[in-house]
């Protein structure tokens, strides 16, 4: 595991203890941190996310996160032994919601094939 693989799962850890433990913000309580990819130079750390719930909730979480990302850099810039500490950006992880496209066109072309069989 190299350098930037270690400092993605560190960073990874603690925004999901920070999330859970320290915030009491209401938008973000159902968040789970997916993946954190830190730029080369690590001054960049795009944070993906995924929340329980509809749009609105993902909307609110996002708003949530981004208001409290400031908070949130400081917190892991006094957790983590670095330079810098990375900028965050906080983005969606819609491969959740691709996973069940596929499954559920899967499942259609079973019960197609059932069907014509």
């Amino acid at each position: 595991m190299g350098r930037i693989d270690r400092v993605n799962e560190f960073i990874r850890r603690e925004i999901s203890n920070i999330i859970l433990i320290e915030l009491q913000d209401p938008r973000i309580k159902f968040v789970t941190i997916t993946e954190v990819n830190v730029s080369r130079d690590l001054r960049h750390a795009r944070v993906s996310f995924t929340v329980l719930g509809d749009e609105a909730k993902v909307e609110a979480a996002m708003n949530g996160l981004n208001s409290a990302r400031g908070l949130i850099r400081k917190m892991v810039g006094q957790r983590i032994s670095m330079r810098y500490t990375p900028e965050i950006i906080f983005e969606q992880d819609r491969s959740g919601e691709y996973n069940i496209k596929i499954e559920e066109a899967l499942e259609e072309i079973r019960h197609e094939s059932e069907e014509n069989s």
